[in-house]
């Protein structure tokens, strides 16, 4: 699904990431874990061609997407659901589902507001509410919802359990597991270990812009040296 072997990236003369390599197979979740800084959203920025890549190769269902525009690559199949969201907040729920409608770029069901209703039932009860009058784990389903309406077959999640109540991360991992069973591929970065273990199959852990460590969150969970040198505050 998506591959990414030898990624460089600067930010004018810092040097953010370095040799990064990860795969994504077929309706697999996998989490991309490490601390604040470590370089996760501009692994996922780089892979939707937001910051250019210096070096390396990226590629989705077998195209080169590394030197693709950000549209180009949304067009492919690749939906990105930012850390800061970026709902529209003066558009109502609807609206915002609206905007992010977009023909499918293979096969499968399409996503329809009811749909995505169905999977975030919060929504469903607020349809007409305006996206800035939403909590932050509402507008986090809300970004969701409008990514999955451009239907995709990769979906990136950059830091979803960010700053959500214990029951919204709950609801989220469960939204996540469904989209899973539907077939649907997922990498999200975090920082959350508990989260990533309620959904990822595999983990890769990032530090300083560099791939630590690779394998199932089960060989993770287990591994506490690995966990104490790149996951502990």
């Amino acid at each position: 699904m998506l591959s990414v072997r030898n990624l460089e990236v600067d930010y004018g003369q810092a040097h953010i990431l370095s040799n990064l390599a990860l795969e994504v197979l077929s309706g697999e979740v996998v989490v991309l874990i490490g601390r604040n800084g470590a370089g996760k959203s501009t692994t996922m920025k780089a892979i939707m061609g937001l910051v250019p890549a210096r070096a390396g190769e990226i590629r989705f269902q077998g195209h080169k997407v590394d030197h693709l525009r950000p549209y180009a690559v949304a067009r492919l199949g690749i939906g990105y659901v930012p850390e800061d969201r970026r709902i529209f907040t003066d558009l109502s729920v609807r609206e915002n589902l609206d905007v992010g409608r977009r023909t499918p770029s293979g096969a499968g069901a399409l996503w329809t507001p009811d749909r995505v209703f169905a999977l975030f039932p919060n929504l469903a009860e607020m349809q007409d509410r305006a996206g800035g009058m939403l909590s932050g784990g509402e507008q986090q389903m809300l970004a969701i919802a409008r990514t999955l309406m451009g239907n995709p077959t990769l979906l990136l999640l950059d830091e979803p359990s960010e700053g959500l109540a214990p029951l919204i991360v709950e609801q989220m991992a469960e939204a996540i597991l469904t989209l899973k069973r539907q077939g649907l591929s997922v990498l999200l970065s975090e920082q959350n270990l508990h989260f990533a273990h309620l959904v990822a199959d595999r983990a890769y852990v990032i530090e300083k812009g560099r791939i630590r460590y690779s394998g199932t969150m089960a060989e993770l969970a287990a591994d506490k040296e690995v966990r104490d040198a790149y996951l502990s505050l």
